[in-house]
């Protein structure tokens, strides 16, 4: 695929997120910039990199808006053994940062909170643009804008055909929350419905 500049936006959630995207030799790298106003104003700062088979690397991610800030820096290394680092500074009416490993151990992705971009890896690894599923996941996911890591359930099946991409359906496994997102050939997400939609 090469590299390429993405922007979504994010009606429900009143901001916008733009990654600087690599796909190739079965890797992704990124790194991206999202806003938001709930449940406090903020401003993220991401860069991820996968390994082979899309499986996470790192996620290091910063949060800030008027008067805090927030610093993770999430690892998986190459024995799968999970570590999260974190930073605090301010007075912000967030949970802290960061969790315990142990309870997403046999995760391979992170997630990362209202970010279309994470959900690509998955459907990389396990070619669902071109059909398969159900498939169930283990994720490390990163709640926004407080950086708390926690494991979460999903399933992704893929739905259909569109265009040169695909409609694949998330559900959560802990929660009724179902969407059928749309990908592009590249695996990147187009329309999230509820989450976010590309300008």
């Amino acid at each position: 695929m090469g590299s390429r500049a993405i922007a979504w936006v994010k009606e429900d959630q009143g901001g916008t997120e733009s990654a600087d995207v690599l796909i190739a030799h079965n890797r992704l790298t990124a790194t991206g910039v999202a806003t938001g106003t709930t449940p406090v104003g903020y401003r993220l700062n991401y860069k991820l990199e996968t390994d082979y088979g899309f499986t996470t690397l790192g996620l290091l991610v910063t949060a800030h808006g008027t008067g805090w800030s927030r610093r993770l820096d999430l690892r998986r290394n190459r024995r799968g053994q999970w570590s999260a680092r974190t930073k605090s500074e301010g007075d912000a009416d967030l949970p802290a940062p960061g969790g315990d490993t142990s309870t997403f151990s046999e995760a391979l992705d992170c997630d990362l909170g209202l970010s279309p971009l994470t959900n690509s890896m998955p459907v990389l690894r396990h070619g669902l643009l071109r059909g398969g599923g159900p498939v169930d996941f283990l994720m490390a996911w990163v709640s926004v804008p407080d950086l708390a890591v926690s494991a979460s359930r999903q399933r992704y099946t893929f739905v259909r055909a569109q265009g040169e991409g695909a409609v694949v359906r998330y559900e959560s496994l802990d929660s009724d929350f179902t969407a059928d997102i749309t990908f592009d050939r590249d695996g990147l997400v187009v329309d999230y419905p509820g989450i976010a939609r590309r300008t």
